[in-house]
């Protein structure tokens, strides 16, 4: 348990891949009608792993807590989906996207892993496509790209501003077909309680029936946790409000290893905040930084008289304009990698230059592009001397073509016109690059346990490239598992149904009966909210987009202490037997609580900063982040002893043999 083994293929880097697919054991037809699979979370990693593993002949079960897999917070996903498909011809290649992910993630990921990905990028097109998924096409009839933060070229499928929903749909599409054969049986509104483990290997799971209550034993040969991220635990963030990390962490309280907790992607397009009583963040788009430029005001009176009412931001001149991404980093202005963006708005706004109330919001400017397309519009119809009003109506409808939905978004939420007005945005918590510990099956630290997209760390290293999360997801589920499971599950032909009636599930139910009556127990001094937020704000000041040693060890003893109280205090209406939403959430919570503290104990370990990790006694003269790959060059995996401060570090030493370690540059 204490050795980590990548499982790496041997052999030439472009070449591991398919010689892994040949070497690993295969199920046979006839036995896959024999062998049952649970999967936990039916977003696009979990959802297109049943589906294909149904459609293989595996029996599956799904679980999610929504009522129906289309709510998935991969539904919220806007921008698009890389793939090396290079229909543009300006360079890309299946290397290439491997080396911008690599790069991109400050080299922090596992260089087979990512070219897998890279590799399988072209293939999910193609099967997305084939499902009817409507991605944007160009006049000539192809697929056509956009680009998205860390690269020079346009690589990124879209549908709209809605791809995320259109590959969810195209994935829920194939789940039901499968459901209808009968080789899925679908629960929805259950959630995965805790994981169970018999003679070492992962052969079930305890839910909760959300509706009536009821904890269910379900047995399988293999289980495939596809839970997303744990975002939530900064209570702000883009996240939908339910998703949490409690599949996961049941997961690592039974032995998986939780790999580089404290690498989280801070988004720099998010809306901002609005006040106390907020309980969600919204996302524009990453695909909005291809058109929008990014500024904020040249002087400080600017600035104030801005935030004062005082001055409209179309009525500063251009040259009193700071645009500040393309003067710090001229050769990817505005479309450097999501970390360096979110830095540099809040440097800015720290100085004071912030053009909200709050002082905490930067512009996103869409005039020049309405400009540049209303005279491409004109040119191509034929209208000579366009006046300013053509040109602009023209450039508008272009806008609105491509981005359309997320305009109408912006202005339901913040009452104002995207179009005539520049968005106003801020950085926010998005994404988690760190998740359960995978080796290059997907299989966990714990034997038959296998973690897929968000929910595990193996991809993006320290920072997320932009468009990489749908395209890891899918990657992971249409494409990796069905193969790697395939070599566990060889062992599994003569095994038979895994019976529900062992002492081990008896074991994992009552300790699930025992964690709800703690729960309820509680004095009802505060609500959930109350500590969920509380962890929020900790988790925000203190391990958010600048985190130090000082600060971080005051997190770890404010969040210890926290969930002290929270055991104690947390109030939780109703009962255990029934509907209780409170519950749901209290559960969730009590995760988070040990969760945040092992986030807050892994940034203290690592003594650097990389991508989303950015410590303040670690950074170059220009204000960029100090990566030490002497001493970091690693994954941090840590393992369960009973209290996150008792945790024990077990490091993967990362090995790059075929990119050069060097300073990130996009200037």
């Amino acid at each position: 348990m204490g050795i980590l083994d990548s499982k790496i293929p041997t052999g030439p880097l472009a070449e591991k891949w398919t010689k892994h697919k040949n070497d690993i054991h295969l199920v046979g037809p006839a036995n896959k009608r024999n062998i049952d699979i649970i999967v936990v979370g039916t977003g696009l990693a979990g959802g297109s792993a049943a589906a294909t593993l149904a459609e293989l002949g595996y029996n599956v079960k799904t679980f999610c807590y929504q009522d129906s897999p289309r709510r998935a917070h991969s539904i919220a996903a806007q921008g698009g989906i890389n793939a090396a498909k290079n229909y543009q011809g300006d360079g890309d290649s299946t290397y290439r996207l491997f080396y911008d992910t690599i790069k991109g993630g400050d080299y922090r990921s596992r260089e087979a892993n990512v070219y897998r990905l890279a590799e399988e990028s072209v293939n999910i097109i193609d099967q997305c496509v084939a499902q009817g998924v409507p991605f944007a096409r160009e006049y000539g009839g192809l697929l056509d790209n956009r680009s998205v933060g860390g690269v020079l070229v346009s690589r990124t499928f879209y549908a709209k501003g809605q791809t995320g929903q259109q590959l969810l749909l195209g994935a829920y599409a194939a789940m039901n077909r499968q459901i209808n054969r009968g080789k899925i049986m679908s629960f929805t509104r259950h959630e995965m309680m805790d994981l169970v483990l018999i003679k070492g290997k992962a052969r079930g799971i305890i839910a909760r029936n959300l509706v009536t209550g009821e904890l269910e034993r379900h047995s399988a040969h293999a289980i495939v946790l596809a839970t997303g991220g744990y975002g939530n635990v900064f209570y702000l963030s883009t996240n939908a409000m339910g998703s949490n990390v409690m599949a996961a962490w049941r997961a690592h309280r039974r032995g998986a290893f939780f790999a580089n907790p404290c690498f989280t992607q801070i988004h720099p397009t998010c809306i901002p905040v609005s006040g106390d009583q907020q309980s969600k963040l919204t996302l524009m788009s990453e695909s909005l930084r291809n058109d929008g430029r990014i500024w904020v005001p040249k002087r400080l009176e600017d600035a104030k008289a801005i935030r004062d009412g005082k001055l409209k931001p179309v009525q500063l001149k251009e040259e009193d304009r700071d645009y500040f991404l393309e003067r710090r980093y001229p050769a990817f202005g505005n479309l450097v990698p999501r970390d360096v963006a979110s830095r540099a708005a809040k440097e800015r706004c720290d100085a004071g230059f912030g053009v909200n109330k709050t002082g905490e919001a930067v512009y996103l400017d869409f005039a020049a592009a309405i400009q540049r397309y209303g005279k491409e519009q004109a040119l191509t119809q034929g209208i000579v001397n366009a006046n300013e009003k053509e040109i602009a109506k023209l450039g508008k409808a272009v806008i609105e073509e491509k981005y359309g939905n997320l305009f109408q978004m912006y202005e339901k939420i913040v009452d104002e016109n995207p179009y005539e007005t520049p968005m106003m945005i801020y950085p926010a918590v998005h994404y988690t690059m760190g998740g359960l510990w995978v080796d290059y099956n997907l299989q966990t630290t714990i034997e038959g346990c296998y973690c897929l997209g968000e929910a595990n760390f193996s991809d993006h290293g320290a920072n997320r490239l932009g468009a990489s999360a749908l395209m890891q997801g899918l990657a992971d589920g249409y494409f990796v598992l069905p193969y790697t499971i395939g070599d566990y599950l060889s062992n599994d032909i003569r095994t038979g149904k895994i019976p529900t009636d062992s002492s081990e599930f008896e074991a994992a139910e009552t300790a699930v009966k025992t964690r709800l009556e703690k729960l309820m127990g509680g004095s009802r001094l505060h609500s959930v909210d109350h500590y969920h937020k509380k962890l929020g704000k900790i988790m925000w000041n203190k391990c958010g987009m600048a985190r130090n040693a000082k600060e971080l060890k005051e997190a770890i003893k404010e969040i210890s202490e926290l969930r002290a109280d929270f055991w104690t205090n947390v109030k939780i209406p109703g009962n255990a037997e029934g509907m209780n939403q409170e519950l749901e959430k209290a559960g969730r919570v009590a995760d988070f609580l040990e969760l945040g503290e092992l986030f807050a104990k892994d940034a203290l370990e690592r003594n650097e900063s990389c991508g989303g990790h950015f410590r303040d006694e670690y950074q170059t003269p220009e204000g960029e982040a100090l990566r030490d790959d002497k001493n970091f060059k690693y994954v941090a995996a840590w393992e369960f002893k009973g209290e996150p401060k008792d945790a024990v570090l077990h490091k993967e030493d990362l090995v790059y043999e075929n990119i050069e370690l060097k300073t990130r540059s996009y200037k």
